[in-house]
């Protein structure tokens, strides 16, 4: 199918955007039919256009089934002889909540500890976006990129926290606004020493920056 490029221009800006014309077209029927069947007109002036707006942008909310996240961290890993921990914290996450397709967003914290290799620090948030631009639970996000990086860096150790708000949780169901879910992941060092799950976990509650 082909992809459409749309081009955006501002004074200073310029921002293009691609998407699947097809896939467009189709999703945008099925968007249109929801509208109606839930009561509304989607011929009326504020909603003509919603049903290919929201198809483009569920493309782009869930873009991360088009990338490889162990392919972002082979493009950047070098040799280093580095071997105390690296952690990149408050990681800014959007997601989609798979039970009910609402989002869900907050921080991940994440750390290693180098055996020999290092990567560019931009490629770790580049993961974290890989997988949670896809339909989710935070359980198995926080899994996914633990793994990942275990598998493709092999360090010495991973360490995963993430703190998010579902919108599932606070506009629906339960409606409790102000709940937190925390989830964490380890493997290696950070799994079998108390001390350096201690010591990352001080860094991600810290003030430093």
């Amino acid at each position: 199918m082909a992809a459409k490029k749309i081009s955006k221009k501002a004074k200073g800006y310029s921002k293009t955007e691609s998407y699947d014309e097809g896939l467009t077209d189709n999703l945008a029927k099925y968007y249109r039919n929801i509208i109606h069947d839930l009561g509304e007109d989607p011929k009326r002036e504020g909603l003509e256009k919603t049903p290919e707006r929201v198809a483009k942008a569920m493309q782009f909310l869930l873009h991360g089934y088009n990338l490889n996240p162990a392919e972002m961290l082979r493009s950047a890993m070098f040799k280093e002889k580095y071997s105390q921990m690296v952690v990149v914290k408050d990681i800014e996450i959007y997601s989609l909540c798979e039970h009910h397709i609402l989002p869900f967003f907050g921080k991940a914290h994440i750390a290693y500890i180098p055996n020999g290799r290092v990567v560019g620090l931009s490629k770790i948030p580049r993961v974290v976006d890989a997988f949670a631009r896809r339909l989710q639970v935070q359980e198995r996000l926080t899994d996914q990129i633990r793994d990942c990086i275990q598998d493709t860096l092999t360090p010495i150790g991973v360490a995963v926290v993430i703190e998010a708000q579902h919108l599932c949780m606070q506009m629906r169901g339960v409606q409790k606004q102000n709940s937190v879910t925390t989830t964490s992941a380890f493997t290696g060092e950070f799994l079998e020493s108390e001390k350096t799950r201690k010591e990352f976990m001080s860094i991600i509650q810290s003030k430093l920056h």
